[in-house]
């Protein structure tokens, strides 16, 4: 069996990657293709090294001919596609922010626009597989996670959910490469102001993925759980490396740490332990669909501190979007996705 899919803007880095990820997988067809600046031509186009995937218009994409829909669209934009699909029968995996959140006034709050879905808020499943796998494979539609979300929570969900952390509090400095930023050009993003600088952005309870880490964190944790978070933007084109800082309780040991790390995990197949003996790094990661974590106990401050590693097109938007696929659909959690990651 094949399942139909058609991704609506595909001219994005996300975009690319999907339809990428859909033409090389086994059980997957590409139907469609969307983008509303260069309907019309050809994806090669704007990335001369795939061969030729026609460009239509969203509102002329054959809904009727797929079962499922990727909506790699910006945040905002992504609302209305995404009713339309559903009001068509196709089940959706939406890379943006406006199904992640279950609250409306919340989203509206940080995301500074109305939310025009709201009935649909209520069957949206936060598509992170670790922890929501069986409530994934029942959903109609899927609120892919942000890509620093994707690094954190993995990194902090097995002190949360086996109630290890102490304050409810943990700290998270996360680096970023320029592709996180999208495809459009903006002064920030520019290779003068980016090649050898480490630039830290929205530092303190400003960055708009906060909110997703604290509803999650706390549903693990059973209480609140509040994040400091500092990222910054670094000069490669691809990867988050995010280093966790968490108290926990007095009694906690790097061996209790070890083995709430392996119970967790022991049957997440693209998340793989460096455990204490060697913290991992991007490159390790880079275009695959892993994420690597590595953690020390400092036992004179009480301080756990994790680092997560996760390649931010693959792991935290389309590779985790084709997860999210296959649970919905049925097939092993990796097909297609089994590939090792770039090196060097």
């Amino acid at each position: 069996m094949k399942i139909r899919a058609g991704v609506f803007g595909a001219t994005g880095y996300a975009g690319y990657e999907l339809v990428q990820l859909l033409r090389r997988h086994p059980s997957a067809e590409l139907v469609f293709a969307t983008s509303e600046q260069s309907a019309g031509g050809w994806l090669s186009d704007s990335y001369p090294c795939l061969d030729d995937v026609a460009l239509v218009r969203a509102d002329e994409a054959p809904l009727g001919e797929v079962e499922c829909a990727f909506c790699s669209l910006p945040h905002g934009a992504s609302m209305a596609t995404v009713r339309r699909a559903r009001e068509a029968g196709v089940r959706v995996v939406d890379l943006s922010a406006d199904f992640r959140l279950p609250d409306a006034a919340v989203y509206e709050r940080w995301y500074k626009t109305a939310h025009e879905a709201p009935q649909l808020l209520a069957e949206a499943v936060y598509g992170l597989p670790e922890l929501h796998r069986e409530a994934i494979r029942g959903a109609q539609l899927v609120a892919n996670p942000g890509c620093y979300p994707t690094s954190v929570i993995l990194g902090c969900y097995p002190l949360a959910a086996q109630g290890l952390l102490e304050g409810g509090h943990v700290i998270v400095d996360s680096k970023s490469g320029v592709s996180g930023a999208g495809r459009s050009p903006s002064p920030t993003t520019h290779f003068c102001q980016v090649n050898e600088s480490l630039a830290p952005y929205n530092v303190g309870h400003v960055h708009r993925h906060i909110p997703e880490m604290e509803q999650e964190l706390s549903r693990l944790a059973g209480q609140p759980v509040r994040v400091t978070f500092a990222p910054h933007l670094v000069p490669m084109s691809r990867g988050i490396l995010s280093t966790v800082y968490a108290t926990v309780r007095d009694e906690v040991t790097a061996v209790a740490i070890d083995e709430a790390y392996a119970a967790f995990y022991q049957d997440a197949p693209f998340v793989r332990l460096s455990g204490r003996g060697e913290l991992p790094t991007t490159l390790q990661v880079r275009g695959s669909n892993y994420c690597d974590l590595g953690w020390r106990l400092d036992e004179r401050t009480g301080r756990v501190i994790v680092v997560s590693v996760i390649d931010n097109l693959t792991r935290g938007a389309s590779g985790q979007a084709v997860c999210n696929m296959n649970l919905m659909f049925g097939f092993p959690e990796n097909l297609g996705l089994d590939f090792p990651p770039w090196q060097p």
